[in-house]
């Protein structure tokens, strides 16, 4: 009921829980229910190298780097029109979260080697399964990008915690 009620409304979602409890499932149903016409694209922010994150994001331009052989969209211009999931956003490393936070700010991005910004309509949806508040208060997470990113705020509790569910679940699956 809730997600039917704040997927339309477009603004970011922070989608806390444990490991396993179906942040990405939530996010996918926000996105489904939002009415935004582009693709649902998801990226786990700790599974990319700390060298490559602004690339992925952002994209590049052919020649940048070593290895840049093409120009690359990245994953926020992937997204345009659509919903852009961010799973493990704790884990996005302080020299991005700048240009993170810029992206939002500006709903444009700047690829790597750029000097042109390109608009992009974006929704952003981060889960993570630590509490940012904390990180943040231990000055590893900005707290501007937490203010932005945590507009509309949803807890996932565990499954033990929620047993009427697992009928809901059992008969899902």
């Amino acid at each position: 009921e809730t997600v039917v009620k704040i997927a339309p409304s477009g603004a970011a979602v922070l989608i806390l829980g444990e490991t396993g409890v179906g942040k990405e499932l939530l996010a996918r149903a926000v996105h489904k229910y939002s009415g935004r016409e582009g693709g649902f694209v998801a990226v786990n922010c700790g599974a990319i190298p700390e060298g490559l994150i602004d690339s992925e994001l952002f994209g590049h331009e052919e020649g940048t780097f070593t290895g840049a052989t093409s120009s690359k969209p990245g994953l926020f211009r992937s997204a345009d029109s659509g919903t852009l999931f961010l799973d493990e956003v704790g884990n996005l490393p302080l020299t991005s979260q700048y240009s993170f936070l810029r992206a939002l700010q500006e709903e444009a991005v700047r690829p790597v080697g750029s000097t042109e910004e390109v608009p992009v309509d974006v929704r952003v949806i981060a889960a993570t399964s630590v509490s940012l508040d904390e990180v943040a208060r231990r000055g590893l997470f900005r707290e501007d990008l937490l203010f932005r990113l945590d507009v509309i705020r949803l807890v996932i509790p565990p499954l033990r915690e929620r047993t009427e569910d697992v009928l809901h679940l059992f008969g899902h699956f």
